[in-house]
């Protein structure tokens, strides 16, 4: 009996030590991250937040605010283009990416998901329609029976379902909901205010289109993994550029409103 119980509590010292050293081996993600020489930082294209430049680079405030982040990590930045919004958590999940940087509104859902960020600017989901048509959508009621494309998976779909809009057409992302309306295959969308102000209006590639009422207000957080290192680091980081003036500088290029 004495023999059984030693092999036994030798098989459970074996294991114990190998779920400890297990653990004790697991890599932060700031670890793998500098281990890797880069943070992989999802996107989709979207001024002012994330678009290309004349060179084919990205650029916006998120592009820049996230190099700004790799820099203080001392790796570079990688940006990978979502291509569907709706599965963001899952690319984040599977390391297919660090982190979702790209306006994303916090709700309910990312942080059920991810491990969020202090909010760092102010948005709002607003409607935008043709210019000689937005004056007749003054309230939410008016869209209920209209064609009000969103892009999948966003705000701007909570948005419209919380309006309870009769038929809303789902499209990869914010720049295919504005040609929805352009082309008027849709009556409006529903898209973020950061991008509809510069995507919209004279001098725009939507000159023919204008933002009207606001259904929400929201604020934008960055999200990384659940439980992950670099929440941290990052309202940190966040802290120090909102103390020396860098973010609200970097907010007044890109036309932004920085949260409280």
């Amino acid at each position: 009996m004495k023999k059984y119980i030693a092999l036994f509590l030798a098989v459970l010292m074996l294991a114990t030590c190998f779920i400890g050293c297990g653990n004790s081996a697991a890599k932060t993600d700031s670890e793998a991250i500098k281990k890797a020489g880069k943070i992989v930082v999802g996107i989709t294209d979207y001024a002012p937040m994330d678009y290309k430049d004349e060179n084919g680079n990205w650029t916006g405030f998120d592009a820049e605010f996230a190099t700004l982040f790799a820099k203080e990590l001392g790796v570079e930045v990688e940006f990978f283009v979502i291509a569907d919004w709706g599965k963001k958590f899952v690319e984040l999940e599977t390391k297919q990416i660090d982190a979702v940087w790209n306006g994303m509104t916090i709700t309910d859902e990312a942080k059920l998901n991810a491990s969020v960020s202090d909010p760092y600017v102010l948005n709002a989901q607003v409607v935008v329609a043709k210019a000689d048509k937005i004056a007749s959508i003054a309230t939410a009621a008016d869209l209920k029976d209209l064609k009000v494309a969103v892009e999948n998976g966003s705000a701007g779909q909570d948005a419209a379902e919380a309006a309870e809009i009769t038929t809303i057409i789902k499209v990869q992302d914010q720049a295919a909901a504005l040609l929805e309306v352009k082309s008027g295959t849709s009556d409006a969308c529903v898209i973020d205010i950061t991008m509809a102000r510069a995507m919209t209006g004279e001098g725009t590639d939507y000159a023919d289109l204008a933002a009207g009422i606001s259904l929400t207000e929201e604020e934008y957080g960055v999200a990384f993994r659940k439980d992950s290192d670099l929440t941290a680091q990052f309202n940190t980081f966040m802290d120090t550029l909102i103390a020396n003036g860098t973010l609200q500088a970097l907010a007044e290029k890109y036309s932004l409103t920085l949260a409280d």
